[in-house]
């Protein structure tokens, strides 16, 4: 009965005749949304985890904010819905909450919940501008517009402010947890991130990141959440939450953390910083010292990976070097502590604090990774060629499942994972999920498994040379252009080209730069020009683009419409085996008995591959031709599961790509068409 009951309310709200259908005039009912929530809405009753890979076009946050609304509202408790990116947070709180809150009989709140870090201090503002002649020099604009805005902003998040602030100078006046004197503070009753809190705590629906999710799941342990209670999670971009989990249980020492860290005391370079006054020149003289000896620490790790990477590829053991950095950042503590106890001025005593415990956590973390007591964690070095590049100390855990199972699968009886991706594509639907929830945890669970809605037979065409080199091979790269060619002049550019690495990118931007420009077609290439955010601008809105692009471009990208006409996958997404953390994993694979191929490249290989087809196909109005000229997925027997886990469409297999040819592909050249 209640399982009928579920699926009886899911159709009445999201059906033909529901109050969203009618309140909204463009609403199209769908049948895998309707399937999706009534899903929810068994599991959510029954206290059950439930994984849900549901195709573009489904309607997901639909499917998941309309039985979640009704499940709050009749439990009378809250619930919290994560996110992966920004652009989604954006969609859900400005644009589909609002147009569920006049449509649906319940009544209920939702509200954006950040990271303290995005809150301005208005008590540290106050310092930091009485004190900004020793700190950032004699006038600082920055802060001048951070005064003004002050005095008007109503959220006090750096989303709310018209420009984006120094690094330096944000961390100087931003809100954080064991620098805030609470009801002390002058300022307690106009708060901003006191005040962030209390929405928090009224609203029934609060809206976080997978970051954020995990920090307060993590404190939650300890008693200490600064999130209130929530009795239900929802995880929409579910496959990122391993990502989200590696970096929140690992390590991460940066040569510019330390930098960052001991400019904001002394910079002797302009003579500013926190400890730029009388009677701390002890301390100064040391913050140089520290300075000296951590260059020199991140040049003995630089160079012990220059001598080592072709070997170890960066994964270091336990003390490779010497750790000489530690103690100087212990003895550095122990001055600001007491430069704190002798300090007057209140705020001055907390901001010396802060940069004490700072220097520990800073300690800390070198000594975990230089001990390396963790034997299920990976340890590696990250360096840049350039003499000035960063340096980084990084460690994660082998398997993030055991952490992600005992913070959040063992402490809430239903937690609802969905994304486009989670699914390797075998048809037995649940057998298909298995790859995913042995990454995260996710043991005792429901799944299921949803198309999309939209006509793949008629809106896509996917290419396959079946010729082409192998992509480890020296003639794929002159091969490659000359075949690429003739699909970025099919569609007039308007085309993403993702890669797996940036070498190859970069050898195939050089090998076609100059045909580009003289087909007057734009290149795009991530690296090079512009960030991430930028490069999308410019493809959106300017003809005729083609986009060379890693790693970011496969997920997350949202370009409807003709300006993406075009999707070339260059070579299948096998992440390269020598990365530290991915031949930790494989080692732990093959140390367990099982096949480190089968058992973990190919099927994250087939996950990422379904989120670079997807990028072409946003709307049901989208059209366009996805490009594979990697030929191993046909000509390997592995290359099926790629191929089964896209969604059906129209299938050409191209034969004897000719060298120097820039013609499309001919009926001759086409050797078969299938539909699948």
């Amino acid at each position: 009965m209640a399982q009928a009951g579920s699926q009886t309310d899911a159709q009445q709200l999201l059906g033909p005749g529901g109050p969203i259908a009618r309140s909204l005039p463009n609403f199209e009912t769908r049948a895998q949304q309707v399937q999706m929530a009534s899903a929810i809405q068994r599991a959510l009753a029954g206290g059950r985890h439930l994984a849900v890979e549901a195709g573009t076009g489904v309607g997901k946050s639909f499917a998941y904010l309309v039985p979640l609304i009704q499940h709050i509202a009749e439990i009378q408790e809250k619930a919290l819905v994560s996110t992966f990116t920004i652009t989604l947070q954006e969609q859900l709180v400005h644009k589909d909450i609002p147009l569920l809150s006049k449509c649906l009989p319940q009544s209920f709140t939702a509200v954006l919940a950040k990271g303290r870090g995005n809150y301005l201090c208005r008590r540290r503002l106050d310092f930091a501008w009485r004190t900004q002649g020793r700190l950032f020099g004699p006038a600082s604009a920055e802060l001048q517009r951070l005064h003004e805005w002050a005095g008007t902003t109503e959220e006090g998040s750096l989303s709310d402010l018209a420009f984006l602030p120094d690094a330096q100078t944000w961390d100087a006046v931003k809100s954080e947890h064991g620098n805030c004197r609470g009801r002390k503070c002058l300022h307690f009753g106009r708060c901003f991130y006191r005040r962030a809190r209390q929405h928090w705590k009224d609203a029934n629906l609060i809206i976080a990141n997978h970051a954020l999710l995990f920090s307060d799941l993590v404190l939650k342990e300890q008693d200490i959440g600064f999130l209130p209670p929530y009795h239900v999670v929802v995880i929409d971009e579910a496959h990122n939450i391993e990502r989200a989990a590696e970096a929140h249980f690992g390590i991460h020492v940066s040569s510019h953390r330390v930098t960052f860290l001991l400019d904001h005391l002394y910079n002797p370079r302009t003579s500013r910083g926190l400890l730029a006054r009388g009677h701390a020149d002890d301390a100064m003289d040391l913050v140089q010292r520290t300075g000296k000896e951590s260059a020199a620490f991140f040049r003995r790790v630089r160079d012990w990976y220059r001598t080592t990477k072709d070997e170890t590829h960066g994964r270091c053991h336990r003390f490779f070097v010497d750790d000489t950095l530690s103690p100087y950042l212990h003895e550095l503590r122990k001055a600001l502590g007491g430069l704190a106890g002798e300090a007057d001025d209140d705020d001055e005593k907390f901001e010396l604090r802060r940069a004490a415990d700072q220097c520990l956590a800073l300690g800390q973390d070198l000594e975990a990774f230089l001990k390396q007591e963790q034997s299920e964690r990976v340890y590696w070095i990250e360096a840049g060629e350039k003499a000035r590049a960063t340096v980084r100390l990084r460690a994660a855990p082998i398997d993030v499942g055991p952490d992600v199972r005992r913070c959040l699968f063992d402490k809430y009886a239903s937690v609802i994972l969905t994304s486009a991706t989670l699914s390797t594509g075998d048809r037995d639907e649940r057998a298909g999920f298995d790859f995913f929830a042995g990454r995260t945890g996710l043991a005792d669970f429901d799944a299921l498994r949803l198309d999309s809605p939209f006509d793949y037979d008629k809106q896509v065409t996917l290419y396959i040379e079946k010729d082409m080199p192998n992509p480890n091979a020296g003639e794929f790269i002159p091969t490659a252009s000359e075949v690429l060619k003739r699909y970025l002049l099919k569609t007039k550019g308007r085309a993403f080209v993702l890669f797996t690495s940036y070498k190859m990118l970069s050898g195939l931007a050089d090998t076609l730069r100059d045909w580009l420009a003289e087909n007057r077609l734009r290149l795009l290439q991530q690296g090079a020009q512009f960030d991430r955010r930028m490069l999308l601008e410019h493809f959106k809105s300017e003809a005729a683009c083609v986009l060379f692009g890693t790693d970011s471009f496969w997920q997350g990208v949202d370009v409807p419409g003709e300006a993406l006409s075009n999707v070339v996958i260059v070579r299948l997404p096998f992440a390269v085996p020598d990365q530290p953390l991915l031949a930790g994993r494989l080692e732990r694979i093959r140390e367990q008995g099982g096949n480190p191929f089968f058992d973990y490249q190919l099927p994250s290989a087939i996950l990422k591959f379904k989120q670079g087809f997807g990028r072409l196909i946003r709307s049901k109005t989208d059209t366009g031709i996805v490009v594979v000229l990697d030929s191993r997925i046909v000509n390997k027997r592995y290359g099926q599961k790629f191929l089964a886990a896209v969604p059906q469409c129209n299938v050409r297999i191209v034969a004897g790509a000719p060298e120097g040819s820039s013609a499309p592909p001919s009926a001759a050249q086409a050797d078969r068409s299938t539909r699948r």
